[in-house]
């Protein structure tokens, strides 16, 4: 099966970086700060890829690099060096025309090599991110109806009636009474105002979508709801998802397959419940022993 996202090499410093930088050993990193010039390797090296209908997590400490990555991944931060690709083929999501000339245009080119207004077009066609602060990802003094037409408006639609019917369906799934779309978020609580973040993330079918610590903040509660929510929408707009969390329990029960980040490398990738059940790594194992 062909992946639906390849990432290869893909990396971000802080810093001007030296040779030292360039060619240290991976497996012998004890720090993400080079010795010699003092860059901070946030990102070192990230290849993977991800597969249709795959739930795809990311785990690491506070400073490992796994919201860096999400963050190059959707073009909110400039890479420093690496490769990302997009394959047109395997969507089963009902992707808009716009989204599949889009596609066309880009596939077998390295997304990090497109212009400004090329890879606005690829995050509003093909890919949205669910961040974990929703002051991040909405506008809180326009209505919650209003966030998510702005997101179809950036995706190429232009219908008002058929947006505002697509955005009263997705607040619908998403939990938020319709009778409340003209309300801004502010006036919402802090897992209603994910739940709107999540709807507009849908708004344009994406083929890939990125989850940065979805849940944390939330009441436990909440997050049980917000978690099985994600779960269901998953399994109805058969996306392909890259999940960013610290919590092994949200790690546990949303993916098939982690990768596990330390220093910005990868140190342990497998099936979820090989990774849990039986690490390989010290510092997965490390993890895993934390959070028992």
């Amino acid at each position: 099966m062909e992946p639906v996202l390849k990432v290869r090499k893909l990396t971000k410093f802080f810093g001007n970086g030296c040779i030292a930088c360039l060619d240290s050993d991976d497996s012998n990193i004890k720090s993400n700060i080079c010795s010699e010039c003092g860059t901070v390797a946030a990102v070192c090296n990230v290849s993977f890829d991800l597969f249709p209908d795959e739930i795809l997590g990311i785990v690491g400490e506070s400073g490992s690099g796994k919201s860096t990555l999400l963050r190059l991944l959707c073009f909110d931060q400039k890479a420093s060096n690496g490769e990302i690709y997009i394959n047109k083929s395997n969507h089963k999501t009902a992707i808009s025309k716009n989204s599949r000339r889009v596609i066309k245009e880009v596939c077998g080119k390295n997304l990090l090599n497109l212009n400004p207004f090329q890879k606005r077009q690829v995050k509003n066609a093909i890919m949205s991110i669910v961040y974990q602060n929703p002051h991040l990802g909405l506008i809180m003094d326009i209505s919650s109806g209003g966030n998510i037409v702005k997101q179809l408006l950036n995706s190429g639609h232009r219908n008002i009636s058929e947006m505002r019917k697509r955005a009263s369906e997705l607040l619908d799934k998403t939990e938020i009474p319709v009778s409340r779309m003209d309300e801004p978020p502010k006036n919402f609580s802090g897992g209603m105002q994910q739940r709107v973040q999540i709807a507009k993330a849908l708004s344009n079918n994406p083929i890939v979508l990125y989850l940065d610590e979805v849940t944390t903040g939330l009441d436990l509660s909440v997050q049980a709801r917000v978690l099985d929510l994600l779960r269901n929408l998953q399994m109805e707009f058969c996306m392909s998802i890259i999940v960013v969390s610290h919590d092994l329990g949200v790690i546990r029960l949303l993916t098939t397959r982690t990768i596990v980040m330390r220093y910005g490398t990868i140190v342990e990738e497998g099936l979820t419940d090989q990774i849990l059940e039986d690490p390989q790594h010290a510092y997965t194992q490390l993890l895993v022993r934390s959070q028992l």
